[in-house]
């Protein structure tokens, strides 16, 4: 049988029933006798080469080597997709079952034909990593693209991103763009592109609608609102956390609702608060700094961990994850003690998912105050640690930055959800 090109479309038959479909895109792993096709349906299936009857072949639109940028002109804003690995551009191996890094930001919008016609759209991979690798340099690297995006006359800016990691990486962009020109959505799936029952397509599309129409400039988190296809969340990225390892709907906006919905169907956006709106010139704050740790404390704590950690050769700042309003034992209070005491900074968050520290309610929280501890109050830990490595590296007062609410990390009013 001859070779075919990706993104070919083909008619074929197997067992007298004929298929029409597109030949997806190969990865390293796959073996030379077996591709994989994308029904009309949209179900993916695997074949191999001896066991299908080609009837017919209609030669790929674009060239299967895929450019590093690429644009579909189009009328409406202007939106840019950076692609940078996780799921949404991972395919399934089949041979070992494991999800690989596959595609490109291309390819991804050219499985989603509707996303030409929202808006006019450019993409361009930057990187191709599992978030779990993502590093610092990995949020410098985002912040300058978006920025120079936005100062290029793009109006909205999507990242396709793994969700592991997303929510540090949204909390990053947070703090590094100030004042944004305009929407930043991070978008992810919990199912690779290739498969049946990913949700890719269906949260790029809302992550598009909303990048392209709501004129909101902020840093978000677009990702199903439940296990079904008709909603998609749109959390504040300093507001989000991913609270479920596979559902759909694994991501949450904690102490907050989700800032809008995006109904796929119907093309539209329904807001649950006030439209944000740019509040001053944008500004870039792109430095990260290591020098910041997050301990979560746990009854049998070890001393020698207790030591690595207030320990000012190493931190500048650590981030404490502490118990119910943010206590930790008193076997901990000498070493935060001299840490504090050495410069260092402790910031208190709380393990509980949903409410605020509170270091005035028990004798431990008023004894951490004495010492120099500083209550977060509602802050998420993994955020609390963004905006420490954030203000070290950008040489801020960390006593008095971290208290401050400044992209909407911290309630100001509270309200029962």
């Amino acid at each position: 049988m001859e070779k075919l090109q990706e993104f070919s479309r083909i008619k074929f038959r197997i067992n007298d029933v004929v298929y029409e479909g597109i030949v997806m895109p190969r990865t390293l792993y796959e073996d030379e006798d077996h591709f994989t096709i994308k029904l009309n349906n949209g179900y993916n299936i695997g074949v191999e080469k001896g066991k299908i009857e080609i009837l017919e072949v209609e030669p790929p639109k674009v060239s299967s080597e895929q450019p590093y940028e690429k644009s579909f002109e189009s009328t409406g804003p202007k939106i840019l997709i950076l692609g940078t690995g996780g799921t949404i551009s991972s395919k399934v191996d089949y041979r070992t079952g494991a999800v690989k890094p596959a595609f490109t930001a291309s390819q991804i919008v050219d499985m989603v034909p509707e996303l030409k016609n929202l808006a006019s759209i450019s993409v361009k991979t930057i990187m191709n990593e599992l978030s779990e690798n993502m590093q610092p340099l990995n949020w410098t690297l985002m912040a300058r693209e978006v920025y120079n995006a936005f100062k290029e006359g793009y109006e909205g800016i999507v990242i396709a991103h793994g969700t592991d990691t997303m929510h540090y990486s949204a909390s990053a962009l947070s703090f590094a763009i100030e004042n944004p020109a305009g929407p930043v959505v991070f978008v992810g799936s919990q199912r690779s592109s290739d498969r049946p029952s990913s949700d890719a397509a269906t949260n790029l599309l809302g992550a598009v609608i909303f990048a392209a129409k709501s004129n909101s400039p902020g840093v978000y988190v677009a990702m199903h609102a439940s296990i079904n296809d008709d909603l998609i969340a749109i959390h504040k990225g300093v507001k989000v956390r991913k609270n479920h390892t596979s559902r759909r709907d694994a991501f949450k906006s904690i102490n907050a609702k989700p800032f809008a919905y995006v109904d796929v169907k119907k093309l539209e956006i329904k807001f649950s608060e006030k439209k944000t709106e740019a509040k001053g010139p944008m500004n870039l704050y792109e430095k990260f700094s290591e020098r910041a740790a997050l301990l979560k404390f746990y009854p049998g704590i070890s001393d020698k961990l207790l030591s690595s950690f207030f320990n000012k050769e190493f931190f500048d700042a650590v981030i404490v994850e502490g118990t119910g309003l943010g206590h930790v034992s008193r076997k901990a209070f000498p070493y935060i003690k001299d840490y504090i005491e050495k410069g260092g900074f402790v910031g208190m968050t709380s393990q509980c998912i949903w409410g605020s520290v509170r270091l005035t309610v028990y004798e431990t929280g008023r004894d951490l105050l004495s010492m120099g501890v500083v209550s977060l109050e509602d802050m998420l830990s993994e955020v609390a640690l963004v905006k420490s490595m954030w203000a070290i590296g950008n040489g801020l007062d960390l006593k008095a930055i971290m208290p401050k609410n400044l992209r909407g990390e911290i309630n100001e009013r509270r309200e029962v959800l």
